[in-house]
């Protein structure tokens, strides 16, 4: 089979396609054939290696993480024999190759007729988006900000908020290009956050202040993303794709403002009956029409740097597929 690794630190040159034996799937395993492979940014900062900015590294070689569409070719022991022939999404750890191996309780059925870039968003991205609003308390007629709100996981937040019953819902993007789209998933108002002038422009949208701040940017975007909080706001962060892990200092939340995390890995360990039934709960959005996910672009597997290069543009709008 094919797979792609990067054997050095460095730009999206240095992604590597290879042949390698199919994996066999060991104890709670399932052996899964790609059809879709869903790129996430995070990976584009560890590639680049230590000094990056990324939340945790991995050691050479390397993979590549990443939410794959396809069907169950063979499981492990301890596994349900049912699951072989079935389409399933999963969130893998050397994601990007014709076969990858999944963690058989982490699968996430795709419904029949749910296409290969909803389906993807099935177990991280649009459980990640829920359980941020969720977890900065979202309530019915409450303002929210979501940053990167053109990206894959931003995009299903802004109508994950509509859903939640959000008063106004206010999205940010790094490209002026991209806020229009924003507008389609649902924004009341669209902001480059690139303009140093955006958090004045989220005071025109919401003059009495944010109640939630949903952000993976992290660094100066987070810090001032406090400033427009409104008393007993919330802000929920999981990420730093702008590679800037500095402190938020403390007296930023002295005025009844708080700062939570949010990751997936951590959420599924702490509750995962509760994890398993909002992936099910974002299949029935999907599958309801309420929820659209929208892809980028489908590159080929051969093309995995050039799904890098768009990453780090920040440009796309909703997801970059590979296809294997």
């Amino acid at each position: 089979m094919r797979r792609v690794r990067f054997h050095e630190y460095g730009g999206p040159e240095v992604l590597t396609l290879e042949e390698a034996d199919i994996p066999t799937p060991g104890p709670g395993q399932v052996l899964i054939r790609a059809e879709a492979i869903g790129a996430n940014f995070l990976d584009t900062r560890i590639r680049r290696g230590p000094g990056s900015g990324a939340i945790f590294q991995r050691p050479l070689p390397c993979t590549l993480s990443g939410d794959v569409v396809g069907t169950v070719e063979a499981f492990g022991p301890g596994v349900d024999p049912q699951q072989a022939g079935r389409k399933v999404a999963a969130l893998t750890e050397d994601a990007f190759a014709d076969y990858t191996l999944a963690d058989a309780q982490w699968l996430a059925p795709a419904p029949e007729g749910l296409d290969l870039g909803a389906a993807g968003m099935l177990p991280m991205g649009a459980p990640v988006a829920l359980r941020a609003l969720r977890t900065g308390r979202l309530a019915k007629g409450e303002t929210v900000l979501i940053h990167s709100a053109a990206g894959g996981i931003g995009h299903l937040a802004v109508q994950l908020a509509r859903i939640l019953g959000a008063g106004t819902v206010i999205g940010t993007a790094g490209a002026p290009a991209t806020l229009d789209f924003v507008r389609t998933c649902g924004a009341d108002a669209a902001i480059d956050y690139t303009e140093d002038d955006w958090p004045d422009q989220v005071r025109a949208a919401a003059p009495q202040g944010v109640d939630v701040v949903i952000e993976a940017v992290g660094g100066e975007i987070l810090r001032r993303s406090l400033d427009v909080l409104a008393p007993f706001g919330r802000l929920v962060t999981y990420g730093a794709a702008g590679g800037d892990l500095a402190g938020i200092p403390v007296t930023s939340v002295f005025a009844l403002k708080s700062v939570t995390g949010f990751a997936v890995t951590d959420w599924r360990t702490a509750a995962p009956e509760r994890a398993r039934q909002e992936m099910t709960e974002m299949a029935g959005y999907s599958a309801a029409g309420q929820l659209r996910t929208t892809v980028h672009t489908r590159l080929p597997l051969t093309e995995a740097a050039e799904a890098h290069r768009l990453l780090e543009e920040r440009s796309q709008l909703g997801r970059i597929l590979l296809l294997p």
